[in-house]
């Protein structure tokens, strides 16, 4: 099966830099040539046909084609090992602390900013940042009940943070669908090699979104904008593994202050509401007007304290790109502690010598939009035509304060199912962080993978696809 593979000079998860194999790979790896390559190909396609009949998809806008498609999956694992993982793991600890305690601080007092640590125009200028949230206290103080990290693992073997998901990050309900499809795959190798459970993550967030309602025994809801949201999946499967009701805006109504859904046994009150929506279609008194997916009066609920709102609105501040190069700052500012988990060197378009320096290198670089998702709206420099290159530095002389400019990474392989054979392709890693009465990091998190040779576009909106994530003991690597 590895006659062929070449690391083509990248790091490859798989392989070390002699061509030996990694140990957390070796047996999986004598597993699967035990099967054979046809054997191996069978159970790709009987995984392929699990997602059809389990319905895990999700929607891409504007294709015209029908609202949903099977997320492309490959049964060659992410292997991690835990030492690596326990990294991983304190990193994103102490970044999503950190981010909470921003939050609440621009909210309130606003010290990191009459500190200068991050200047106040970066932070009031962000679409994220919202004045009608000033002096909201979320309960427990708790902002990001739960976010999605992304990482990527460059040609030096460290770890980078690439960008930080503090609203409604999505993903998770395929990190769930990939192990319980695995586990079927290979359901005699994850005993042997003792991968760390994800099986939990539904009873967790349950218990997350107990923990910070404002009273007990609460009764909480699912908010999603409805079925052509291109997470609807998502949002029902979760709503159905916590036991927990699946509500649109017209499902609600706020009476006195309180928030009220709509059964077929009359109106019965909402103490937590898990939001899969953005900021502004909230609640139209406060923010859009024209808004049907949320709620008039919710905010003012919730500002009484009679609903916690997970994630807390104004939490898209912290999604910002331009206050994500500030995060190290944030970091050392709130904890004094330097970052476990390094930024991507980032360049700040607002600021003219850095702008002046990305004008002339914008061939060698990546440009990304400050606030867009999905892998939209971005340059890759040295893969772009000289003409687009053009078109974005009029952008962004137009709009400095949009757009960032970073070094184009060499994101890490790991081996994939391609026709015949395994060939390295291009992943990154996003985990998932619940904040409650602790931070929990699921173990693993959702590998996307950019299927296309060469590709490093790993969004599943743009041809990429995912792999379960395992996270191993140690001990249990070399297994014969």
């Amino acid at each position: 099966m590895l006659n062929d593979y070449a690391t083509d000079e990248f790091y490859d998860e798989m392989l070390d830099g002699e061509g030996n194999i990694r140990p957390w790979y070796s047996f999986f790896l004598r597993y699967i040539k035990n099967l054979g390559f046809d054997e191996l190909k069978q159970r790709q396609y009987a995984a392929e046909r699990a997602f059809v009949s389990m319905g895990i998809t999700f929607s891409v806008y504007g294709e015209g084609k029908g609202i949903e498609r099977i997320f492309p999956f490959d049964i060659i694992p992410r292997i991690i090992n835990d030492d690596e993982w326990s990294h991983i793991n304190k990193g994103l600890q102490q970044r999503i602390k950190a981010l909470n305690l921003f939050l609440n601080d621009i909210y309130d007092g606003q010290k990191i900013l009459k500190d200068n640590v991050i200047p106040r125009y970066i932070v009031e200028s962000s679409p994220g940042y919202l004045e009608q949230c000033r002096g909201l206290k979320p309960p427990k103080k708790i902002w990001s009940h739960i976010s999605g990290i992304d990482l990527i693992k460059h040609n030096d073997g460290r770890y980078y943070i690439l960008e930080d998901n503090l609203r409604v990050p999505s993903g998770v309900a395929y990190v769930l669908g990939n192990r319980e499809i695995m586990k079927q795959t290979f359901p005699d190798v994850f005993t042997r090699l003792g991968v760390q459970p994800v099986i939990d993550y539904p009873l967790r967030l349950l218990e997350m979104l107990q923990f910070v309602s404002p009273r007990e025994n609460p009764v909480i809801a699912v908010l999603t904008p409805g079925i052509f949201n291109s997470a609807y999946f998502e949002h029902s499967f979760l709503a159905q593994q916590m036991g927990v009701q699946l509500v649109e805006g017209r499902d609600l109504v706020v009476i006195d202050d309180f928030v009220y859904m709509r059964t077929t046994r009359g109106i019965q009150r909402v103490d937590v509401l898990y939001r899969r929506i953005d900021d502004v279609f909230l609640d139209p008194a406060y923010f859009r007007s024209d808004s049907v997916l949320g709620v008039k009066g919710l905010l003012d609920a919730y500002k009484k304290g009679n609903i916690t709102i997970a994630n807390a609105p104004g939490t898209g501040v912290a999604d910002d790109k331009v206050v994500y190069a500030y995060v190290p700052k944030i970091i050392k500012y709130y904890l004094d502690q330097d970052p476990i988990l390094p930024n991507v060197l980032t360049y700040m378009c607002w600021d003219e010598k850095q702008r002046e320096y990305v004008m002339e290198n914008i061939h060698n670089m990546v440009v990304k939009p400050a606030n867009e998702s999905g892998g939209y709206g971005i340059l890759v420099g040295p893969h772009a035509f000289k003409t687009d290159q053009e078109k974005y530095k009029e952008l962004i002389k137009q709009n400095p304060r949009n757009y960032i400019a970073q070094p184009l990474m060499a994101l890490s392989r790991v081996p994939t199912i391609i026709n015949n054979s395994l060939e390295g392709r291009h992943v990154d890693l996003r985990p998932y962080i619940l904040y409650g009465d602790d931070i929990f990091v699921l173990p693993g998190g959702l590998s996307r993978v950019a299927l296309k040779k060469g590709s490093c576009v790993v969004n599943s909106s743009q041809g990429g696809g995912s792999k379960d994530t395992w996270v191993v003991r140690s001990g249990r690597t070399k297994l014969n």
